[in-house]
């Protein structure tokens, strides 16, 4: 998996499982990377956390969920 891939797709997926999960982009409450990670498991999109990253994969993949429900505050 190249890594501009699984950004694609991670971004995407976030709002996925955002709309799934009612949760609201930019709320005040933090949402879960953990459950999200583990949604994505469930669903067949693991693949997507399996990328080359000098970060490492588990953290750009958390910084993009993150950016993509304006969270980034949180870091």
């Amino acid at each position: 998996m190249k890594k501009a891939e699984a950004e694609k797709a991670i971004r995407h997926l976030t709002h996925k499982w955002a709309r799934e999960n009612a949760v609201v982009v930019g709320a005040d409450h933090m949402p879960s990377f953990g459950d999200f990670r583990d949604w994505l498991g469930r669903e067949g999109y693991s693949d997507y956390l399996n990328f080359r990253s000098t970060m490492g994969a588990r953290e750009d993949a958390e910084q993009w969920f993150d950016e993509e429900l304006k969270q980034t505050w949180r870091n």
